[in-house]
């Protein structure tokens, strides 16, 4: 178990890295990150390598459209250890503006979005060395119309319903 010092500290790194990119800040983003990071989405294998790659991917993906306004993060489960903390979150919002880190070369479809994501923040130094972002894709692309689910083991919002109340029932198992 990690001490309860070094969980707020690891918070206070990671929050002020989350502020700082909620803010469409580049230079305090960056700030906040170690002296060589990288990030992956890795559904879209988007992200960046480097100073200048994560700058990049900041500029160019991130910075002015990482969520649409009326987005809503739902902590399920934070996990620390010395060097990492490791989000499991539910991330609501409607798909009203560009999202090039999440949806490249998809325009808005104005369709409400709730979707896993688990995120990996490595820290160094007491900074943000990486990001590793992984999210339920296929939900997503069902919620916004672009995937039938048809005959698929995708079940959009329902992911995330089952993961906020464990006990609803299986979509694709009967037990009668």
């Amino acid at each position: 178990m990690v001490n309860p010092y070094l969980q707020a500290k690891l918070d206070a790194i990671f929050n002020a890295h989350m502020q700082a990119e909620l803010a469409g800040d580049l230079d305090q983003t960056l700030a906040t990150m170690a002296s060589n990071p990288h990030l992956v989405n890795v559904p879209t294998m988007v992200g960046g390598q480097g100073p200048r790659g994560v700058r990049t991917f900041y500029e160019k993906r991130l910075v002015g459209q990482f969520f649409p306004p009326d987005v809503t993060f739902e902590t399920v489960s934070r996990t620390y250890s010395e060097e990492r903390l490791i989000d499991e979150l539910i991330i609501s919002f409607t798909h009203t503006s560009t999202m090039d880190w999440m949806l490249p070369g998809v325009e808005p479809t104005g369709k409400r979005v709730e979707a896993i994501f688990v995120v990996i923040v490595g820290i160094e130094n007491d900074k943000v060395a990486y990001e590793h972002i992984v999210w339920d894709q296929a939900s997503v692309l069902v919620q916004i119309g672009l995937l039938d689910p048809k005959g698929l083991p995708v079940t959009g919002a329902g992911a995330a319903a089952k993961l906020r109340n464990p006990a609803l029932p299986d979509p694709f198992f009967n037990e009668g």
